[in-house]
């Protein structure tokens, strides 16, 4: 994708709009939720459900928000082995603190979201297509963005093991914030912005990529 001098634009991430006073209920399936308070344990689902500013509170087995609707929703100090967003679709959500083991973000539809202060075993983006995403101060075990799209993402201050963008479709993404001890195809970095560091790091798999024997 063409470059602009400005580029990598920065991603445009506002807080959620919360009111004052939120309702705690208790989730369901398939649930209509508007300024509500959810403090989740167990195996909870709240598949296909709509929510409007409410803010999430877990210690959790799994939340399942498939197909879900979020708008204006402040997710803290998760606890849970397994939060999956598949096919969500997702406006102004944070995420601040605690750990996620699996953390599914495949074929989501993500119009800003801030991640921060959080330690993720393994997160994916694939097949998602997002823009305006910050991810900060946060450890990720395996990033796997195959066959994303993703316009205007920033990480800062953070760690990760290994990164898969297979297929991934970037423009804006910039990456010098994630300290990555691998990355398993520099082919699908197109559209990304790097450190010298970081491009240096890379040049066995570029050289790989291109056919190039590297010996001393």
């Amino acid at each position: 994708m063409a470059r602009t001098p400005d580029s990598p634009v920065a991603p445009r991430v506002s807080e959620p709009d919360l009111p004052p006073h939120l309702e705690p209920v208790e989730p369901s399936r398939g649930a209509d939720l508007l300024q509500a308070s959810l403090d989740l344990a167990g195996a909870i689902s709240l598949a296909h459900s709509s929510l409007e500013q409410c803010r999430l509170t877990a210690d959790a087995d799994s939340i399942d928000l498939t197909g879900a609707t979020l708008l204006d929703v402040d997710a803290t100090d998760l606890r849970v082995a397994s939060m999956t967003l598949r096919n969500a679709g997702i406006r102004r959500l944070r995420i601040t603190g605690g750990r996620i083991g699996t953390l599914d973000l495949s074929g989501t539809r993500i119009d800003e979201l801030g991640i921060r202060d959080v330690r993720i075993d393994y997160l994916t983006f694939g097949g998602a297509k997002g823009s305006d995403i910050l991810i900060a101060d946060s450890t990720i075990g395996t990033l796997d963005l195959p066959q994303a799209e993703l316009t205007r993402v920033r990480f800062d201050n953070c760690r990760s093991g290994e990164v898969d963008p297979r297929g991934l479709r970037a423009k804006d993404v910039d990456l010098r914030g994630l300290d990555a001890d691998a990355f398993i195809d520099a082919n699908s970095l197109r559209g990304t912005t790097l450190t010298t560091f970081q491009v240096q790091q890379l040049a066995p798999v570029i050289a790989a990529g291109l056919g190039i024997q590297i010996r001393e």
